[in-house]
């Protein structure tokens, strides 16, 4: 959550209290009805912020929260749930979408539409875990304070996760300066150095970064998720209505286009894994749930935000992807499919459409990143809530340094597009699932002990083996996605496909 408490205190003297607030803090007297129910819904762990002890429990909760920020210039608990869904369909309803065309080319449309579904239904499952891990914790500001309280309060984890959480961010953020970048130099017929471009939507995206709370930004988020949706729904029609896809051989005859319902016999593991994890990429983003749910005034009503996109996540990338592919087919297809479209101009007027979720989605990151950092350095003093010269001086700061390291990061790498798969594997092993079968482990033993999966029968074991399966599919993005991002590396190196660091080439679609 975005308020500090006071001063910090000695953790020394709060530790001891520690695990019996966390057990005191949401069980009532044992007369309301019972040892099982008095501990259903309880704390996990005692307070991970140290800036919080077991003396403030009050001050944890969100009605508290929203109570101690009512008089400040600055306010972060605002954002209703239709704000909070504005945010979720940004960060989900965007360029993205437009490579699951060539997912499907890659798996055969049956598996790539079941998988679409069942990736959903994991994200959505996993999600509710993290909103439920978050209404027993308020005070929870982000997935790093999450991190540390599932393994059990310890520092490593703390900035185990930390580490991965900023360099998940900038990297994302360089990408986004990158397809910026693309925009630029496909519209302009290349009229600029491709350093030139990047460092462009870079000065961009920081000036649109500045805003400090969520709900200042759900506005932009709306503008987003709209003009994301106009501009894939564009591109669908465009490959529905023109006489040929980009790179039909008029030359020697035209080759109908190939659409096949289950992989082409001879597809490699590395391909195939390949478009499986570009499809779950898509879907996994709970790594900034926790920052969004901390600034929520009702956090209860955050169902609400995340059906409502689940749902239109799956209709669009389903329908896009399948659409697009049907009427471009294998032979003709590319990432993002609009390379894919014949005529130029439609393919400008479409992917221009893409210019608010370019910007925005790399601001959402960055503003994620930045208020992990800001809220370290300040919880707890006047400059969270009031407009002063060091906060606002501090806050656009740590944005340049962010937006700085995520262009130089994002050029210096010849290989950076197969590098961020690289750390979307092994960050999104932990942030997509391992995580939140672990939340789910902690809250069942807080709320039933230790030998709960035993205690609840059929329930119990079927959540337990299903949590299992859970930790088990991110060792398998963890494993399998690696090696196939890394073997993607090699395979570059080898065709000569990757460029110099700080290079003007063309990338343009």
């Amino acid at each position: 959550m975005a308020l500090g408490f006071g001063s910090k205190p000695d953790r020394a003297d709060s530790t001891s209290n520690d695990n019996k607030a966390a057990h005191e803090l949401f069980n009532k007297d044992s007369e309301n009805g019972g040892v099982e129910k008095q501990r259903h819904g309880s704390r996990i762990e005692g307070p991970a912020r140290r800036d919080i002890d077991s003396s403030e429990e009050e001050s944890i909760s969100v009605g508290k929260q929203i109570e101690l920020e009512a008089g400040n210039a600055i306010q972060y608990r605002t954002c209703s749930w239709q704000k909070t869904a504005a945010l979720l369909f940004s960060e989900y309803i965007c360029l993205a979408i437009m490579s699951f065309p060539w997912s499907y080319s890659v798996l055969g449309l049956v598996p790539g539409l079941i998988l679409t579904m069942v990736i959903a239904a994991l994200v959505l499952y996993t999600s509710l875990i993290c909103w439920e891990f978050c209404m027993r914790h308020p005070e929870i500001r982000d997935v790093c304070d999450l991190g540390q309280m599932i393994f059990y309060n310890q520092r490593w984890a703390f900035w185990f996760t930390a580490v991965m959480f900023i360099l998940n961010n900038t990297f994302i953020q360089g990408l986004h300066c990158l397809v910026g970048a693309k925009y630029l130099n496909t519209i302009s017929g290349h009229g600029m150095c491709t350093i030139g471009f990047s460092a462009i939507v870079a000065v961009v995206s920081f000036i649109c970064s500045l805003p400090r709370t969520f709900g200042t930004l759900a506005k932009g988020a709306t503008a987003s998720a709209v003009f994301t949706f106009i501009s894939v729904l564009l591109a669908t029609i465009f490959s529905g209505i023109m006489d040929h896809p980009k790179g039909w051989p008029a030359e020697t005859g035209p080759i109908d286009p190939i659409v096949l319902a289950i992989p082409a016999a001879g597809t490699t593991f590395v391909a195939g894994m390949s478009a499986f994890m570009n499809i779950s990429y898509t879907f996994i983003g709970q790594i900034t749930l926790p920052s969004f749910i901390a600034e929520m005034k009702e956090p209860k009503d955050f169902p609400k935000a995340l059906w409502a996109v689940t749902i239109a996540e799956v209709i669009v990338f389903g329908l896009v992807g399948s659409i697009v592919y049907a009427y471009t087919g294998t032979q003709y297809m590319t990432a993002p499919a609009f390379g894919s479209i014949g005529n130029e101009v439609l393919l400008k007027v479409s992917f221009s459409f893409m210019i608010p979720t370019i910007i925005f989605l790399g601001v959402l990151y960055a503003s994620v990143s930045a208020r992990f950092i800001f809220f370290r350095f300040y919880g707890g003093t006047h400059h969270m809530g009031s407009h002063t010269v060091a906060g606002w001086a501090s806050w656009a700061g740590i944005l340049a340094v962010l937006w700085i390291l995520a262009f130089i990061v994002a050029e210096v790498i010849p290989f950076f597009s197969d590098l961020l798969s690289l750390m979307s594997s092994l960050f999104d092993a932990f942030f997509g699932f391992i995580y939140w079968g672990v939340a789910y482990f902690r809250m069942r033993e807080a709320d039933y002990g230790r030998n709960y999966f035993k205690t609840r029968g059929i329930r119990g074991w079927a959540g337990f083996l299903f949590n299992i399966g859970l930790c088990g599919v991110g060792l398998l993005f963890l494993t399998g996605g690696t090696y196939a991002t890394v073997q993607s590396i090699i395979d570059g190196y080898k065709a000569d496909n990757f460029g110099g660091a700080f290079t003007c080439q063309d990338n343009g679609v």
